[in-house]
C-alpha cells in the first residue's frame, strides 16, 4: 500500500455504511486494514463483489467471536494494531469480552474507535436507528426539502457518512497524534449525532447573528429559498444548479440571464420579499433553453454554476475526467482516492474479498502455526 497512512495497522469489524466507508478512505490513504467478519454470511458481511466499492483495498479474516478461541485470536491480533474500529451497539463488544478495558490491557497503545448513531450514552443509546433519524434530531433535515412538501433525505450523506465516518476518522487521526506524545491509547466515541449537530455549526451561526428564520423550509439563503441560490428545471427536463450569493457573481448572473441589473426587484437581492416574484421569472427564462445550452452560456465562468448530472453522468464531465476523479477498476467506475498528496498519494491496489478470504495468511503473521490455524478451524474459532 501507498499513502501518507503507510504502516498505520487498523482492524476493523465488520459492518455497514459508515464504518466501512471510513475504513475504505484510511486503506485508500496507505493504511493496512484488515476486516473482521463473521464466520457465516449476512447484512454485516461482504460477500467480495467486485463493484462493492466500500469494501475495496482490504483483507478480510473470518473469527467467530462468540467462542472463546475466537476472542484470544482477535485480542492475539489486536496486540500488534494501532486501531480498532467497531459500530455496535453499546455493550456488545463488552459482552463478547473485547470492551476497551480487556483490549486495552492487552494493547495500552491502541486507539479504541467506537462509531454508533446515537452515542455509547444518553436515554437512546440503545435504540435502532438509520440515518434519516440521526438527522432528523439535530435539526438538519427538517431544514432540508421544499416547503410545499415534506423533508428530504439527502441521501446518507449527512449522517452517516458526513458525521460519522468523517467524524470517526478525525477522532481516530487525532488520538495517534496525541498518542505520538503521550504514548498512550484511548477510546474515541464518535456518535452521528454529535458529527451531524457540528456540522451545523454554520446554520447555528447564522441563526444566533440573525441570518437564520426557522420558521420552515426555503426560508434562508442555503435552503433554496433564495432566488440566487437554487436548481432549475431546463427545457429539456433536466436541471442546474446556480449559487450566485456574491454582489459580482449575481451581476454577472442577471447578465447571462439577460435581466437588467437596474430593475428594482433584482437589485434588491437580500430583500426576501422579492425572492419569490424575482424567482419565478428566473425560473421562466431557464425554462426557454436546454441544460447544455445553459452549460454553453454559463459554466465556467463566475455566475457559480453547475449542471445537476446524474450518477452516471458524473464521471463523464470534462472537469471530473481532468482530475481523474473516477477509476476504472475491474471494469467498475468508483471514486478515486481523496484528497490528494504530492509525495504519498493514495492508490487503489486491492479489490474487495468474501470473509476468510486471507484468514490463513493473517494468522501466520501473527504466529500461528499450521497446526494451530486447523485446530483453530477445526473447532469453528475461524474460517
Amino acid at each position: 500500500m501507498a499513502g501518507p497512512l503507510k504502516g498505520l495497522k487498523v482492524i476493523e469489524m465488520a459492518g455497514i455504511g459508515p464504518g466501512p466507508f471510513a475504513c475504505m478512505l484510511l486503506s485508500d490513504l496507505g493504511a493496512e486494514v484488515i476486516r473482521v467478519d463473521r464466520p457465516v454470511g449476512g447484512a454485516m458481511s461482504a460477500d467480495g463483489a467486485p463493484g462493492d466499492v466500500l469494501q475495496r483495498n482490504r483483507r478480510s479474516i473470518a473469527i467467530n467471536v462468540k467462542t472463546p478461541e475466537g476472542v484470544d485470536t482477535l485480542l492475539k491480533l489486536l496486540e500488534s494494531a494501532d486501531v480498532l474500529t467497531e459500530g455496535y451497539r453499546p455493550g456488545v463488544m463488552e459482552k463478547l469480552g473485547l470492551g476497551p478495558d480487556v483490549v486495552l490491557a492487552r494493547n495500552p497503545k491502541l486507539i479504541y474507535a467506537r462509531m454508533t448513531g446515537w452515542g455509547q450514552d444518553g436515554p437512546l443509546a440503545h435504540a435502532a436507528g438509520h440515518d434519516i433519524n440521526y438527522i432528523a434530531l439535530t435539526g438538519a433535515l427538517g431544514a432540508i426539502g421544499r416547503k410545499d412538501s415534506g423533508p428530504v433525505p439527502p441521501l446518507n450523506l449527512v449522517g452517516d457518512f458526513g458525521g460519522g465516518s468523517m467524524y470517526l476518522i478525525m477522532g481516530i487521526l487525532s488520538a495517534l497524534f496525541e498518542r505520538s506524545v503521550s504514548g498512550k491509547g484511548q477510546v474515541v466515541d464518535a456518535a452521528i449525532t454529535d458529527g451531524v449537530i457540528s456540522l451545523m455549526a454554520c446554520m447555528q451561526g447564522f441563526q444566533g447573528v440573525g441570518l437564520w428564520e426557522d420558521s420552515g423550509r426555503q426560508s434562508n439563503m442555503l435552503d433554496g429559498g433564495a432566488h440566487y441560490y437554487d436548481t432549475y428545471q431546463c427545457s429539456d427536463g433536466e436541471w442546474v444548479s446556480i449559487g450566485s450569493i456574491e454582489p459580482q457573481f449575481y451581476a454577472l448572473l442577471l447578465e447571462k440571464l439577460g435581466l437588467e441589473s437596474g430593475e428594482v426587484d433584482f437589485a434588491a437581492q437580500f430583500d426576501k420579499t422579492q425572492w419569490g416574484p424575482m424567482k419565478e421569472k428566473i425560473a421562466t427564462i431557464i425554462m426557454t433553453r436546454s441544460r447544455d445550452e445553459w452549460t454553453q452560456i454559463m459554466e465556467g465562468t463566475d455566475v457559480c454554476f453547475a449542471p445537476v448530472l446524474s450518477i452516471s453522468e458524473a464521471p463523464a464531465h470534462p472537469h471530473n475526467i481532468a482530475r481523474k476523479s473516477f477509476v476504472d477498476i475491474a471494469g467498475f467506475t468508483q471514486t478515486a482516492p481523496a484528497p490528494r498528496f504530492s509525495r504519498t498519494p493514495g492508490e487503489i491496489s486491492r479489490l474487495p474479498v468474501g470473509p476468510g478470504a486471507d484468514t490463513d495468511e493473517i494468522l501466520q503473521e501473527i504466529g500461528c502455526t499450521e497446526a494451530t490455524i486447523a485446530t483453530l478451524k477445526e473447532s469453528g474459532a475461524v474460517i
